[in-house]
């Protein structure tokens, strides 16, 4: 087996409770690295099309990267992967924290689960086995609880937990997987998965040794970029991602008041960015072995959680521009609710901006909030009405759905305010300032995702050259767009972090690889693995009968119609003629979007799909 991977899966059947270890296929590795790249080649093949999401033949997958758990800077990611409740698509989840590590030296590269266990369960993995065990006593438990009894039970030095609280459990479809108490498996509905499954945890341990082709290269390769920050990295290390709050609220980044203001509408930003955040902000972390450490506990005081975690850019301006809400307090609540229940904190602040803005016309009433008043601003209605979301009570129960569902139970014209694509909330970063992002939202195969990349946005070190007059430039984007979006890719499957891929010269990458599995990769070789892992994810929607050109997208996130004022003010984006440049490049059906036969043969892919 290749190193960088312990060269196993285990195939876990949750409706008999039986386990199966399969050897992980090298040639596999080759072509898809790992991550959600080795994800989407098995739920492909293993899996028909039509499943229900939150049925039996749904499989949910837990993978590590090459690089997860390894001397290689930021290396502490994993993916959830599986067919997304809250889309109908292809859905995975990126998460930081120990867990990943610890899930890959428990012995095993990824977990996959079928079925549905007649009784809450979770999965310990130790020494490169496996066990189901009863769960019944933490059914119903937050998440920070459930992480406490389980690494009591297990051991608290060497075990780490990846869990679902009680949002998880009742299948909200904006429910996420926690691990760390603060780090989150966020998007794609994945923690309703989980609960669907009855699956409550997994706990892993510790034990094993990963191997690697030159251990203490890659330890020297971790030395000689760990100090080799950019301005962005210095921003993280000192503030985490709250840094860019304000300025990127500035620039017109960040949406405000559900993506119909503009930041002339939220003069206080200062007062939930960088300084205001660190103020109230105990002791920093990080995640694995991370040079960043951009995380934060925060304070202990009346009415947080009893573990605070420092909210994230996403969370700030989702409960907080976007709500109009320049209250910090109520925004860590927001964010200590979402951590226990285990929600997706960028979906959280999506759903109550909309109930705002139903509120505001009528279309709810304060009967229908169980009194609350949902005005724009209101930081106590916006911390209560978070906890009726994670509860599924009264109004909460039909926001737990996510907005596009809410939307179609409300009616009243209540779609117009549910800013979406494809039923998966927009996070925090504006199309009409990163143009770019109008056609990731809408083609990458998890739709409404920012960390699948694109021009502009998340290309590292400035690998390639854009010389198009301006950003909103149609003609030559395709290819620009192709390279950014793979790359992004790369950084995703191969188990780093995208802060440490913002942060740090491209070559840390490919350094890490070499020294960790030996092959000394290219950057059109990682290009190209990264087109393949695109594209096996896109031909896993078709095969759903899903084409992304009649994806639902809500048009404010363009400029349909445009915001008035601002930086981004009267900007509208032209999608149709990005994503047709897009289209041509990628050699895909500019109809259809199927790709054609020539280049999923050059892909290596005519024989799988």
């Amino acid at each position: 087996m290749a190193r960088g991977y312990m060269g196993k899966l285990l195939f876990v059947d949750l409706t008999s409770g039986t386990l199966k270890e399969e050897a992980l296929d090298e040639a596999m590795c080759n072509d898809f690295l790992g991550g959600y790249g080795v994800g989407a080649r098995i739920l492909y093949e293993r899996m028909d099309a039509g499943v229900d999401p939150l049925g039996p033949d749904n499989m949910l997958g837990f993978m590590t990267g090459p690089l997860t758990g390894t001397p290689a800077l930021t290396s502490g990611r994993y993916v959830v992967v599986c067919k997304s409740p809250l889309t109908g698509t292809w859905g995975d989840a990126n998460s930081g924290g120990d867990f990943g590590p610890y899930l890959k030296t428990a012995g095993f590269d990824g977990v996959f689960f079928t079925g549905i266990s007649p009784k809450p369960v979770y999965l310990s993995l130790e020494d490169g086995k496996g066990e189901l065990r009863d769960a019944g006593d933490l059914w119903g438990k937050d998440t920070q609880d459930t992480d406490d009894i389980l690494r009591e039970r297990h051991g608290q030095r060497d075990t780490r937990v990846a869990c679902i609280g009680p949002s998880g459990e009742k299948l909200s479809l904006i429910a996420c997987v926690m691990n760390d108490k603060g780090r989150a498996a966020g998007r794609s509905g994945v923690g309703a998965v989980m609960g669907s499954k009855k699956l409550k945890a997994i706990v892993a341990k510790n034990t094993m040794e990963i191997p690697m082709a030159d251990a203490d290269e890659a330890s020297q390769v971790r030395r000689d970029f760990s100090t080799r920050f950019n301005e962005t990295g210095e921003i993280f290390r000192e503030y985490g991602t709250a840094g860019v709050t304000a300025v990127s609220g500035r620039s017109g980044d960040s949406p405000v008041k559900n993506w119909g203001g503009s930041i002339e509408d939220f003069p206080n930003i200062d007062d939930i960015s960088d300084d205001s955040v660190i103020t109230e902000q105990e002791r920093k972390y990080g995640c694995w072995r991370c040079t960043l450490s951009c995380g934060g506990h925060m304070k202990q005081k009346p009415g947080r959680a009893k573990e605070s975690h420092k909210p994230e850019y996403e969370t700030l301006c989702m409960a907080g521009t976007n709500c109009l809400n320049d209250d910090l307090e109520s925004i860590i609540r927001v964010n200590d609710i979402c951590n226990a229940y285990g929600i997706d904190t960028i979906s959280m602040g999506s759903v109550l901006s909309f109930a705002i803005e139903c509120y505001e016309n009528e279309i709810v009433s304060q009967q229908d909030t169980g009194g609350i008043q949902m005005t724009w601003g209101n930081g106590d209605a916006i911390v209560a009405m978070a906890d009726k979301v994670a509860r599924r009570e009264g109004l909460g129960d039909v926001l737990a759905e996510g907005v596009r569902r809410a939307a179609e139970k409300l009616g009243k014209g209540a779609d117009a305010f549910a800013v979406h694509a494809q039923g998966q909330e927009i996070p925090a970063h504006d199309p009409k300032f990163v143009p770019a992002l109008a056609s990731t939202y809408r083609m990458d195969a998890t739709p409404g995702r920012h960390t699948q990349g694109g021009v502009g946005w998340l290309m590292g070190d400035s690998f390639m050259e854009d010389t198009r007059p301006d950003k909103f430039s149609t003609e030559g984007f395709g290819e620009l767009q192709n390279k950014a979006v793979n790359m992004v890719h790369i950084a995703n499957i191969s188990g780093i972090c995208l802060f440490g891929y913002v942060a740090h010269p491209i070559p840390f990458l490919t350094e890490a690889l070499k020294t960790v599995t030996g092959h000394e990769y290219t950057l059109d070789e990682l290009v190209t693995i990264g087109e393949r892992v695109a594209t096996m994810r896109h031909m896993f929607n078709l095969r759903e009968g899903l084409n992304p050109l009649e994806f639902e997208v809500n048009s404010r996130s363009i400029g349909k119609p445009p915001v008035k004022d601002g930086p981004v003010g009267g900007v509208v984006i032209d999608e149709d003629g990005l994503i047709q440049d897009y289209l041509r490049a990628m050699d895909w059906d500019p109809v259809t979007t199927r790709p054609s036969d020539k280049k999923l043969e050059a892909l290596g892919l005519a024989g799988v799909v």
